[in-house]
């Protein structure tokens, strides 16, 4: 089932209004399998994504949103509903963000290792370099809505 399917079961199931509209659907990073289950089962309720490897044309995440989650086949998992969303360097992310992104042991140290890491090869990608200093990072925060637990 492709991603706006499930999110037009999810406005039905939830009596959302027929004008009700999907911000994006997406994977999370290099385990897009077990990110998509922690988030399913309600650990993971924040991301975080590089502020400076946005287009410039490319929209910011937005409170209020719904989005579908997707597996590493690009199966939907579920959908979310954006609470929050902050710009904020990333050297000031902080204990609460990472343990709000459930991953590991949701510390602080295992948090910055890893991202410390993906961001390096993100940037690296787009023939940046990833500068913990001076990086810009997008905060979201999230909860599931559907399905329905």
């Amino acid at each position: 089932m492709n991603a706006q399917t499930f999110f037009e079961q999810a406005k039905t199931s939830l009596n959302l209004p027929a004008s009700t509209t999907l911000q994006s659907a997406y994977q999370f990073g290099s385990d897009a399998d077990t990110l998509a289950h922690l988030v399913l089962t309600g650990r993971k309720t924040a991301t975080t994504s590089a502020y400076d490897l946005y287009e410039p044309d490319e929209p910011l995440p937005q409170v209020g949103a719904y989005d579908v989650i997707l597996d590493a086949h690009d199966q939907p998992v579920c959908v979310t509903h954006t609470d929050q969303v902050t710009i904020t360097p990333y050297r000031d992310v902080d204990a609460t963000h990472a343990y709000l992104e459930g991953e590991d042991d949701r510390t602080y140290d295992y948090w910055r290792r890893v991202h410390d890491d993906f961001f390096s090869q993100e940037y690296a990608s787009e023939h940046q370099t990833f500068d913990p200093q001076t990086a810009q990072m997008v905060l979201e925060r999230f909860h599931v809505i559907y399905p329905v637990q």
